[in-house]
């Protein structure tokens, strides 16, 4: 771990669920849920596999998709950094219905489903978290079944990139954010190339500037409005 990445249990210490947490519910937490680097392209977690663990990125970008009996790859999110996935799963003690890969080099925190559900039976401010988790997630995915079906290329590109700012799914995401076309492409169902020609529709509008390295969101509700 490099000098600039911060430390992991200060990591925990800030995340959204955590601030209400009593000391000794944090100390466990800290002292169970562990760090795994995922390299770009790497499986986080796979279809099929028994879930074993509550999922946070720490650092990085994965998306969970599956891919159809015909060989066709289905994006259902992307979930940038401050974000944790697969409490429905957890709570239906089933096995995964997705793929999550990395889009990029990532920091993944496992927490273990016996912590995770010790603290679902200690901490109520947790458990108001995981509903309001949980309605947030159902709100997304009903958006994107009309946002594939419904919405053109150009207009999917400006949810997908509006949704990697929902404050209770993905807290504190930047306003400069840290995303390739690459990675655009993968989340909205486009190629590169026309990911690129989107975003520059939209940047022409002045919803956002194409920088160097990232994108910079000069008007999220524009963004989330976009041809409606």
């Amino acid at each position: 771990m490099t000098s600039e990445k911060p430390e992991f249990k200060e990591v925990l210490r800030h995340t959204i669920w955590a601030s209400d947490l009593t000391p000794e519910q944090l100390a466990r937490v800290e002292a169970d849920t562990v760090e795994q680097f995922v390299p770009k392209g790497g499986y986080v977690c796979r279809k099929g596999e028994m879930v074993d663990a509550w999922i946070g990125v720490i650092d990085g970008l994965v998306k969970m998709n599956n891919l159809s009996p015909e060989g066709k790859s289905v994006t259902f999110t992307g979930v940038p950094k401050g974000g944790w996935f697969g409490e429905g799963t957890l709570l239906k003690q089933e096995t995964r219905k997705y793929d999550v890969v990395a889009l990029r080099d990532t920091r993944i925190a496992r927490m273990p489903a016996k912590t995770f559900m010790w603290l679902l039976d200690n901490s109520l401010p947790f458990t108001r978290f995981l509903l309001m988790q949980l309605n947030e997630r159902l709100g997304q995915f009903i958006g994107m079944v009309e946002f594939d079906r419904l919405l053109d290329v150009d207009t999917r590109v400006a949810r997908c990139l509006a949704a990697l700012f929902n404050s209770h799914l993905y807290p504190g995401t930047d306003p400069l954010l840290q995303i390739s076309q690459e990675e655009i492409g993968y989340l909205s169902g486009a190629s590169r190339q026309r990911a690129n020609q989107a975003l520059q529709v939209l940047e022409k509008e002045g919803l956002l500037k194409v920088d160097y390295g990232g994108i910079q969101i000069l008007d999220l509700d524009g963004l989330r409005r976009f041809r409606m």
